[in-house]
């Protein structure tokens, strides 16, 4: 932040090779204090970089550091190569080859134009003070401070970017809900679950299918699976796995007693081809089933649902959405991938691997967030993030818990 202090004081004269306006009101002193040269250094922070501190090849202007933590070279570089893919009408002969440059040109474009800009927007700062200075010009000042205000809320949001820095984070997502302890009000509270998720993919303009869904005995959902495209969507969604706990008074209970509920929700990446996910055929059992819902007369009379069970794992996953028992086996196919692929990342991480101990249990002592309804609460047990609007947050406004999760390295 940028701050201006009026004074007479000599010691501050000449503060920084800038001569005091001799024109302005009273004949004050004007201090830039922490300004200019402080944002300028929150842009390039000592990072611990694997690159040298040499200038960028591509960009000469920008500050040595954006090489570091942000790879500006080789994102400049690469968006050049996938931009010139996209020029090559051949590629659209390959439509999902050609969707997966369009989403990561979409994701250099951001880091490599933001860099540009704030690199830009320093030097003109820089030039646009010195004249302001030269001249006496306190209106001047003022679009620079207004301007680094700009800059440094554009910086804030790329260096909120750094924080989906997982392999996957970019990568659409399954979501799966799964309704634990509580019966009817369980399952009640994980069609709850169901439709904010899918409120709050629709406010990021993501593009959210249900795969799969169980519905309940009595009302609710026994489970649901949901496919969810957009940029960073398994990024977004990573730290939402674990269990939900609602408190309230169940509708379903005629004398109104306060009932306590619970619905676990687990997140994997959409796996693209170029990972190798290696699965044994004979590891496999293969159901099929009568598809419910919608889906037209064919649908609901054939067994065209599928059931996989990847044995070893006792992995499950089912796809009912598509037409034809073959789409969806191909379908239930590319989620049982997906779920493998992230059991395995889990695996690998001691802390994910904690957490996925938790969650064999849907109930007491596990959950990540409390919904007490009556008490106008929500609560997230990790990152104590408390709000009272409930209403809004099933709605699907959860943003604040996303953020404020990600910040905190979930």
């Amino acid at each position: 932040m940028v701050a201006i202090r009026w004074g007479s004081s000599e010691k501050n004269r000449h503060r920084g090779g800038l001569k005091p306006p001799g024109g302005l009101p009273h004949q004050l002193d004007y201090v830039i204090l922490a300004g200019f040269q402080k944002f300028a250094n929150e842009c390039c922070l000592p990072w611990k970089s694997t690159r040298s501190l040499t200038l960028s090849r591509t960009c000469p202007s920008a500050p040595k550091l954006f090489g570091g933590i942000f790879d500006y070279d080789q994102k400049h570089e690469r968006l050049t190569e996938v931009n010139r893919e996209l020029e090559d009408p051949n590629v659209w002969n390959k439509p999902e080859y050609a969707q997966e440059l369009g989403r990561e040109r979409s994701a250099l474009a951001q880091i490599v134009e933001t860099l540009d800009e704030l690199s830009g927007g320093l030097a003109d700062c820089r030039d646009l003070l010195e004249m302001a200075v030269e001249e006496n010009d306190e209106g001047a000042v003022g679009d620079v401070v207004a301007e680094l205000t700009r800059l440094d809320e554009a910086l804030a949001k790329l260096e909120f970017r750094r924080m989906f820095s997982g392999e996957m984070d970019m990568n659409n997502a399954y979501l799966d809900i799964q309704a634990g302890s509580g019966g009817t009000e369980a399952q009640d509270w994980a069609n709850i679950l169901l439709r904010m998720y899918l409120r709050w993919a629709s406010k990021r303009g993501f593009d959210a299918t249900i795969m799969e869904l169980s519905e309940g005995e009595v009302a609710g959902i026994k489970g649901a699976t949901v496919h969810i495209k957009g940029e960073y969507a398994f990024g977004w969604l990573r730290t939402e796995i674990g269990v939900h706990r609602l408190v309230r008074k169940s509708p379903f209970d005629s004398g109104a007693r306060r009932h306590t509920s619970f619905s676990a929700v687990f997140v994997s990446p959409e796996i693209d081809d170029k990972v190798e996910i290696e699965i044994n055929p004979a590891d496999l059992r293969i159901d099929t089933y009568r598809s419910s819902g919608a889906g037209g007369q064919h649908v609901n009379t054939t067994d065209s649902a599928v059931r996989i069970t990847h044995v070893p794992t006792n992995t499950v996953v089912s796809c009912q959405n598509e037409r034809s028992q073959h789409a969806n086996k191909d379908t239930a196919m590319k989620m049982l991938r997906a779920k493998l692929y992230e059991q395995e990342m889990q695996k690998r991480n001691a802390a994910s691997q904690a957490l996925e101990d938790t969650k064999s249990d849907i109930g007491w002592g596990h959950q990540i967030r409390s919904y007490v309804l009556d008490a106008s609460r929500i609560k997230d047990l990790r990152t104590n993030i408390e709000r009272s609007d409930c209403d809004k947050v099933l709605d699907g406004d959860i943003d604040e818990y996303l953020v404020a999760s990600l910040k905190s390295g979930l």
